[in-house]
């Protein structure tokens, strides 16, 4: 009976539709007046209904009779028959009411459900300043803007150290793609939200609700992605979430501070994916587009700046886009409520008190080696199992600083030293408790990090 109802749609629409829409159903069963499909995903369900209710439900009387009801059943995890539901339709009625003004042709009127896509308005691809040191991504990133359905980019992984422009770059597609299709599911987000999210579902028992929404994104935005190392559960869920918007043809974007290959703590399976499409990276900003960002913010200020100034800010600022920005407001500040002209002395003035400015960015790597450089060790002897006496205390001085001055979860940090999460416990621990006591180990610890800001 249900291959008939397949006649008789097949007959009423054009070939690619019932293709697309009617081809993933599958029969299950039909019992006590209930008629049991099988469809790809809730998502799918929605919008079949949606689209076809009038010929579906029609059908459906036609061939099983008044009273017919419909369910569907769907993975919520993509190809684990494990993780099966069910879910009811209202047919023979609509399933979902259409929105009002809306035509009654189901072929013409597609049902989208509005989400905050979480774009800043303010990062867009017209005032993104470009040269040499981001070229390659941006260009990459207006093709994906300009056509989404590509796959060539798909997906695209941006990567380069903190304050270059990665956030800008990947919130400027999204905000393009809305502006061509305002209808599409853009999301941008956070992997340190994503997680959060994760984890309240999990203590809410809405896991199931949590993977349906972000399989409905059709362009899914996520920074720092590196926050996802040592989460295993956050990752292997992000894994479906991933392999189910590929399969659809669904753009993912993902930026990082580090290229995939550096990403110790990541599941292999993930960082195979991460490689799939394009990896873009964007390196640090180049004299010309420090000058052009110093241009264009002291521009959206409201700010002259000489030309003398610019070029002194610009050769001394050289880390990232965000120090620059920084020092165009303190310069504005100090000009306001001093009362003085802009100027090279003024400019100097400023960059030799913005301590937070011009603060070299600690991370892992930069940890091992003033650790290594203070105790007069190689680097690498940090990373082996050699327990004497100044490198066992080396390695843990390395633990101690990274949980202190990172982000890094224990579990990361001992990922990248060959230690388990409790090792690395243990030697915080024993760090805190010797640092009242030790005043040596509190001159250490001091130079240490004195070292780590002003290099």
């Amino acid at each position: 009976m249900w291959d008939k109802c397949l006649e008789i749609i097949k007959d009423i629409l054009p070939q690619e539709q019932f293709e697309h829409w009617f081809s993933p159903l599958s029969f299950k069963h039909v019992e006590n007046n209930v008629l049991t499909l099988g469809c790809p995903s809730e998502f799918f369900a929605e919008q079949l209904e949606e689209r076809y209710f009038t010929v579906l439900g029609r059908t459906l009387k036609r061939i099983y009779g008044n009273g017919i009801k419909l369910i569907y059943e769907y993975p919520i995890v993509a190809n684990d028959p494990s993780s099966t539901v069910r879910t009811g339709s209202a047919h023979p009625s609509p399933a979902v009411k259409p929105r009002p003004g809306a035509s009654s042709n189901p072929f013409k009127e597609a049902y989208v459900e509005e989400i905050d896509s979480q774009l800043n308005p303010e990062y867009t691809f017209e005032n993104y300043c470009i040269s040499d040191s981001n070229k390659v991504a941006r260009s990459i990133g207006e093709a994906i803007a300009n056509d989404p359905k590509l796959q060539t980019f798909n997906p695209l992984f941006v990567f380069g150290p903190c304050g270059v422009g990665k956030t800008h770059l990947i919130q400027a597609i999204g905000i393009r793609i809305k502006e061509r299709n305002p209808n599409a599911r853009v999301l941008y987000i956070t992997a340190r939200l994503f997680e959060s999210q994760f984890t309240a579902a999990v203590q809410r028992s809405k896991v199931n609700e949590f993977i349906s929404f972000y399989q409905s994104i059709d362009t899914l935005i996520i920074d720092d992605i590196q926050d996802f190392i040592g989460k295993d559960k956050t990752q292997k869920t992000f894994f479906h979430i991933f392999n189910h918007l590929k399969q659809n043809n669904k753009q993912l974007i993902m930026s990082s501070d580090c290229c995939p290959s550096q990403m110790e703590g990541m599941e292999d399976r993930l960082l195979s994916r991460f490689k799939w499409g394009m990896t873009a990276q964007l390196e640090k900003p180049d004299y010309d587009l420090r000058r052009d960002v110093l241009s264009q913010k002291a521009s959206h200020d409201g700010l002259e700046l000489p030309v003398e100034v610019m070029d002194f800010i610009a050769s001394n600022v050289t880390e990232s886009i965000r120090e620059l920005e920084g020092v165009v407001v303190s310069l504005l500040a100090h000009a306001t409520f001093l009362n003085k002209d802009i100027s090279v002395d003024l400019a100097r003035r400023v960059l030799s008190n913005a301590v937070k400015l011009n603060k070299r960015t600690v991370n892992f790597e930069s940890i091992t080696r003033q650790v290594s450089s203070f105790y007069n060790i190689e680097p690498d002897q940090i990373f082996t199992k050699s327990r004497k006496r100044e490198v066992s205390d080396a390695r843990q001085m390395v633990m101690y600083l990274a949980k202190k001055h990172t982000k890094m979860p224990l579990k990361a940090i001992g990922v990248r030293l060959a230690r388990t999460h409790a090792t690395v416990l243990y030697a915080c621990r024993m760090i805190d408790e010797r640092l009242p006591l030790e005043k040596k180990l509190q001159e250490d610890i001091s130079k240490i990090e004195h070292e780590l800001m002003s290099n």
